[in-house]
């Protein structure tokens, strides 16, 4: 989501802070020569690792050599796969050609006697560590026909070693595979601060990179069960009655006010603590941008520093980022160059639109129409495509001039139909090869958050098939990006989601979630729930849907009540229920609410 546009590492030390000038904490604050040394306490955000490890996984794939390998070798290979398998996207050979391939070529390297090795390689020792490696690989994506901890199938792979025990097959397995290190907080840092911009570490071959990738998701999950589990209960949130233009326009203001005022980290720039974000600070300046001109001069002015920041970091290939999260961010900030002057910024805005177009997972990257990941996008490219993401780069592919015949949104429409519970369109059939059955498409016309998976879990039918379910936010963003691709409103695709909406229409939460033990989870990514709501619905061009229970609702002025309800005496707006993608920061959060009010006063 948009809210993962934050990377945020917090350093605290007892005596030094770091000042609003500085775009980043460093990691050892300046201490005077003669004063005592003090304690570093460095906290790393688990989303810090877990996006360091995506810029990794990228940096994997685009090693990948014409025959499958990874480094033209088995160890290597599996070293990489198991890797990508443990890591927090878990990947699996259902997932792309970049699975797909290496364990093909790790099938291809069996000889005659079951073993999969190099032929050259005599040592017998040798030659059963790279086959017990090779079978962990291709267990851990989940390959038929490999399943770990199966000794029968293990012991058919090294038939030349039958007399080998479990202690020493465990030696020369771990030999070439050491354990993860769950890293402490300088040696993490130390490792962050390699990292180029590439998304590799220093100048490691792609089995560096790959224990690298282990011991960032080793510590990655520490982190995770180190986070403060809150057990407050979750409030309702306030009683609204709609509102008009009136209300929303005067609501805006004192959003605006307090970004421009208070939410400035330097001059044009926004994010969180210290750390100016320019994903952040693009989706505040689409925000301020909905406010009608004439505008005062502090906010033209934090306008124009803003979008001057932005177009500092467009890349030559045309991406807008500071390293991180290449799609969301070069989306939202196309977003706001188009909502500012598109005919000024025709030149950067182009340059995205053809990024932005690269970046999608197609034959390119040598996916075909069978894989499910076909036409999606993910937050760096064909990482892992998911509708959050698709559903930004269509937006912004519109805004860039695209329309419902660009190659692009012709491929999309396959990836979109695969999100839609609707058998008739939806063609997804998955077995991941693992136990808990087959995922298969519903049928309520909602949406999933990407083919086969849904944030909202699944529902279990009696013969165990799996159905992702739908949920809200996911939805709202189908029912755009169908109409975005060019699809009109009585297409039974565009017709099944938006029926899906009406039926489960509400301004309390983000709907869909109803079977989460958690009682929180209807509300992460609220704001964001409410932003898909606004631009979508603003799209199929309808003042009033029915819910149902056949009430007939006026969704612009319910959402503007909604929002005034929510606003805090200081102007912004935060996701109290839950701070979950960065909802918790008012500047994210306040950024959101204007965006939709601006879809309210239109």
């Amino acid at each position: 989501m948009i809210a993962k546009l934050l990377t945020t590492v917090a350093l605290v030390t007892a005596l030094t802070l770091p000042t609003a000038a500085q775009e980043r904490p460093t990691s050892r604050p300046s201490q005077a020569a003669d004063a005592a040394p003090q304690e570093l306490v460095i906290q790393v955000a688990p989303s810090t690792v877990k996006d360091s490890i995506d810029r990794a996984v990228k940096h994997l794939r685009s090693t990948l050599q014409e025959d499958g390998s990874y480094d033209g070798s088995i160890v290597a290979t599996s070293q990489v796969l198991i890797a990508l398998a443990e890591c927090p996207r878990k990947y699996r050979v259902i997932d792309g050609p970049f699975i797909t391939r290496a364990v093909t070529y790790l099938e291809s390297q069996r000889g005659p006697t079951g073993l999969i090795v190099d032929p050259r390689i005599s040592a017998n020792e040798t030659r059963i560590r790279s086959t017990l490696l090779a079978a962990k690989a291709l267990a851990a994506v989940e390959t038929r026909g490999y399943v770990q901890g199966d000794d029968a199938k293990l012991r058919a792979l090294v038939e030349a070693a039958k007399n080998v025990d479990a202690a020493t097959a465990a030696r020369v397995q771990d030999a070439l595979l050491p354990a993860p290190k769950v890293l402490e907080s300088m040696a993490l840092v130390q490792l962050l601060a390699t990292q180029g911009e590439d998304g590799n570490f220093g100048q490691a071959r792609p089995a560096g990179t790959a224990h690298s990738i282990r011991n960032l998701t080793a510590t990655w999950t520490a982190l995770r069960a180190k986070e403060v589990k809150s057990a407050a209960e979750v409030a309702p949130l306030p009683t609204f009655e709609p509102g008009d233009r009136t209300a929303a326009l005067a609501a805006m203001q004192r959003g605006v006010r307090f970004l421009v005022t208070e939410g400035q980290i330097a001059p044009g720039r926004w994010g969180s603590g210290e750390h100016a974000d320019p994903g952040i600070t693009a989706m505040v300046l689409s925000g301020l941008l909905t406010l009608p001109e004439p505008r005062d001069e502090a906010t033209t002015k934090a306008i124009d520093e803003g979008l001057a920041w932005l177009l500092s970091l467009q890349k030559p290939d045309g991406s807008i980022h500071a390293g991180q999260l290449q799609n969301y961010v070069t989306s939202a900030s196309v977003l706001a160059l188009a909502q500012a002057d598109a005919e000024r910024y025709a030149g950067p805005i182009g340059r995205a639109r053809a990024f932005l177009t690269e970046l999608q997972a197609d034959e390119g990257e040598g996916y075909t129409p069978d894989d499910k990941f076909y036409g999606g996008v993910g937050y760096g490219g064909d990482l892992r495509p998911d509708l959050s993401n698709l559903h930004m780069a269509l937006e912004a592919l519109s805004a860039a001039g695209a329309d419902g015949d660009d190659p692009a949104m012709k491929k999309a429409l396959k990836f979109l139909e695969r999100t839609q519970n609707r058998k008739e369109s939806n063609d997804i059939s998955l077995d991941d090869g693992g136990d808990e059955g087959l995922i298969q498409s519903g049928d309520d016309g909602g949406a999933a958050y990407m083919p086969g998976d849904s944030k909202a879990g699944f529902e279990v039918l009696a013969d165990g098939t799996r159905v992702p379910r739908s949920y809200g936010s996911m939805t709202f963003a189908l029912l755009k990006g169908f109409l975005l691709a060019g699809l009109e409103k009585d297409d039974p695709r565009v017709a099944a989601a938006h029926g899906w909406l009406q039926r489960n229409y509400t301004l309390d939460k983000n709907p869909g979630f109803e079977a989460s033990a958690d009682p929180g989870a209807a509300y992460q990514g609220l704001f964001y729930y409410f932003l898909a709501l606004a631009r979508a619905l603003e799209l199929y061009d309808e003042p009033h849907l029915t819910d149902g229970a056949g009430v007939v609702h006026n969704w612009r002025g319910e959402l503007a009540g909604r929002l005034v309800s929510m606003q805090l005496g200081d102007g912004s707006w935060v996701n109290s229920n839950s701070p979950r993608w960065y909802e918790g920061n008012p500047t994210l959060a306040t950024a959101y609410a204007l965006c939709c009010l601006g879809a309210v006063i239109e």
